[in-house]
């Protein structure tokens, strides 16, 4: 029951804003544009006044040091990949007439007893 009266109150208060709308349209179109002006520039003002007040100062000094960082580390990287080319074929020369035998691994291999099941029962 509820729901069906704020249907009706809400689809006749848009029935009366359209018509509201529509006899401002037709016997004063000039207040309408300056009152979507208004609006226009009253919303532009508290977005510029939010904007301002909730970027702090200290935000502002993060981000512009980020976006240094971020060039330093763009450029870096850069030059990287204009000597990689004459670094790879240093390498595969190095490599080539390496000896291919490896030194053993430090590493031992310890056998245990994974072949064997437990026995459930003596716990």
């Amino acid at each position: 029951m509820k729901n069906r009266t704020s249907t009706y109150i809400v689809s006749g208060l848009i029935v009366l804003a359209i018509f509201g709308f529509a006899f401002k349209l037709f016997t004063d179109p000039l207040s309408i544009l300056i009152t979507l002006a208004t609006i226009a520039l009253v919303g532009a003002l508290i977005y510029f006044l939010v904007t301002r007040l909730t970027t702090s100062g200290s935000g502002r000094q993060q981000q512009r040091a980020f976006q240094k960082a971020a060039k330093r580390s763009k450029k870096r990287f850069q030059t990287k990949d204009a000597n990689a080319s004459s670094k790879r074929s240093k390498i595969r020369s190095l490599a080539s007439a390496r000896n291919k035998t490896k030194d053993a691994s430090h590493l031992t291999v310890i056998e245990g007893k994974k072949n064997r099941k437990k026995n459930r029962a003596s716990f």
